[in-house]
């Protein structure tokens, strides 16, 4: 196996293991990281989603006392099954969109000047969410969610079928203005996030399993790793941060971040592939 493309797998694996927790969209981060590392074929695109599966593990290994805990307590405890009926509810509609537009929003939308401009525009919209005058905050746990309110937020995840809008931004910025408090939603982003991408992930891995051969596990194996370890100090990380301070300053960034990619591709500096 090729060292320099280890190495750019190991870059992408911290990449999205970084990026994919926190309101700044990872599939934009890793679309513009495969674009200046020239690792964007077909091949870095499935890449791409199966490496979440490693972002995922890390959040199950944070939060395996509450999955440990709902799952025994199924057969015996109504709580439980409703908030594993909750995560199934959310889970869904990305479900059923994916399906259906999945395959035209990967031909359009997956290039760094539409991942540019929605940074720019999620940025604006998490900066009016935290103006807001605060409301009524309905939820202050993921348990007292009804299958509504689970609902929505699934709802709300599908504008993350857009690169660059962020899944954990839509779903705990949306959450929030939905009555959540900031640890409900952003508990229950993770939550979510764990059907949601190791679906996509298998889902991906069998569609383009041509694409695919035995040569090929050193590679997803790298990327499987760095994303794993890389995801779960982001993850110990923001569970500390949102205790005391808002998502202000990861609006700022997308919203700079966006205006760079954009300069630096309107003036030729950076040749940006599609």
């Amino acid at each position: 196996m090729d060292i320099v493309l280890l190495v750019k797998a190991a870059i992408m694996g911290i990449v999205e293991g970084l990026t994919e927790f926190l309101p700044i969209s990872s599939t934009g981060h890793l679309i513009l990281a495969g674009a200046l590392l020239g690792f964007d074929d077909g091949k870095a695109k499935v890449f791409d989603i199966a490496i979440q599966t490693g972002a995922i593990f890390a959040v199950i290994l944070v939060y395996w006392q509450k999955i440990q805990a709902t799952v025994v307590a199924l057969p015996r405890q109504a709580k439980a099954r409703r908030f594993a009926l909750n995560v199934l509810i959310a889970f869904l509609p990305a479900v059923v969109l994916g399906l259906l537009f999945g395959k035209v929003i990967k031909e359009h939308l997956f290039t760094p000047v539409v991942v540019a401009t929605t940074f720019i525009v999620g940025g604006f919209i998490i900066l009016w969410a935290e103006k807001r005058p605060p409301g009524a905050v309905r939820i202050e746990n993921v348990d007292d969610m009804t299958p509504l309110d689970a609902l929505k937020v699934g709802l709300v995840q599908c504008f993350a079928m857009i690169p660059g809008t962020s899944r954990s931004g839509s779903t705990i910025i949306g959450g929030m203005l939905l009555g959540l408090s900031r640890k409900a939603a952003t508990d229950f982003s993770f939550f979510l996030a764990i059907p949601t991408l190791i679906g996509a992930g298998v889902y991906s891995l069998y569609k383009e399993r041509a694409l695919l051969s035995a040569a090929d596990i050193p590679l997803f194996a790298v990327g499987l790793v760095f994303s794993f370890l890389s995801a779960w100090l982001c993850v110990r990380w923001l569970l500390r941060y949102i205790s005391s301070h808002s998502f202000v300053p990861f609006a700022w960034y997308r919203i700079v971040f966006g205006i760079v990619v954009l300069a630096t591709a309107w003036s030729g500096l950076v040749t940006w592939a599609d």
